[in-house]
């Protein structure tokens, strides 16, 4: 086949199997098997797809038809102008999340460490890192296999000084932390779990459910960092979230009760509440 009747019958099956965004991702998928740009579809439209490249995009179509997400079978995403490993086991990063990393990096200053709770494919921690200097970072996950996708993406988008900086931990949360840290970053489960049924199935199927379902209100991650997180803090350091759209108020509250001080909600370009960050201040007895 040509390249233009490849992504031709690539649109035609993603947008029967009800793919969204079919034509876009048709095209991605064959850029990312020939090696071309979004320009070869209109100049090179006529030029012949090698055998092994038309099967082989022909297959992810096939996947991408069961609703796999693009980035699991490309196998990468662009996240804060860096590209990461991704596969089943981790989140696939959202640009809602630069949001996060945007806020940090305003009160990030050099030399500083950074404990990344949550870390899944190493996204947060690893863009703090390239866009700062001389700061050291910590991720933490309970799972193993997301602890090797991030591994892998040290080298991918950090240098090999800087890489020399970051290191990851299989923890239930803080119980295997020690020291302390200028600032703990967190994008936790926050889903409720009966919302997660409700999810596209791209999300509810193919991304693991450990690192979206925030049990049964979407909050209980939340209770338990920010309780424990005190402990790890220096005295005024920052702790950030990304939350839900609807879990402002309540995530503001929690680290008011723990101590935080100047606690502020950001919104993201949606105008939707998605981060929540506070200073905290250890209290005296």
């Amino acid at each position: 086949m040509t390249y233009r009747e490849c992504y031709e019958q690539g649109c035609c099956t993603l947008q029967a199997a009800g793919i969204e965004e079919a034509a876009l991702d048709a095209r991605l998928l064959l850029e990312a098997v020939c090696g071309t740009n979004r320009n070869d579809l209109l100049v090179h439209g006529e030029q012949p797809v090698a055998p092994e490249a038309e099967e082989k995009y022909l297959n992810w179509i096939r996947q991408r038809a069961e609703h796999i997400p693009l980035q699991q079978l490309t196998g990468e995403q662009d996240f804060m102008g860096l590209t990461f490993n991704v596969n089943e086991h981790v989140l696939i990063p959202r640009q809602d999340t630069e949001i996060l990393v945007e806020e940090v990096l305003k009160e990030l200053h050099d030399g500083m460490r950074i404990l990344d709770m949550c870390t899944g494919s190493g996204c947060i921690l690893l863009s703090l890192l390239h866009y700062s200097n001389d700061c050291e970072g910590l991720g933490v996950d309970l799972s193993a296999e997301a602890l090797e996708v991030a591994g892998r993406n040290v080298l991918k988008v950090l240098t090999p000084e800087k890489a020399e900086h970051v290191h990851f931990l299989q923890s239930d949360l803080f119980e295997k932390v020690e020291g302390k840290f200028e600032i703990i970053v967190s994008n936790p489960p926050y889903i409720a779990s009966a919302e997660v049924d409700r999810l596209m199935p791209e999300v509810r199927d193919h991304e693991p459910r450990m690192a979206l379902d925030g049990t049964e209100d979407g909050l209980e991650f939340y209770r338990r960092i920010i309780a424990e997180a005190g402990q790890y803090l220096v005295s005024s350091g920052m702790l950030f979230f990304e939350i839900g759209y609807d879990q402002g108020q309540a995530a503001s509250e929690l680290m008011r009760e723990h101590g935080y001080r100047e606690v502020q909600v950001v919104q993201d370009y949606a105008g939707l509440d998605r981060v929540v960050y506070g200073t905290y201040v250890e209290r005296k007895n």
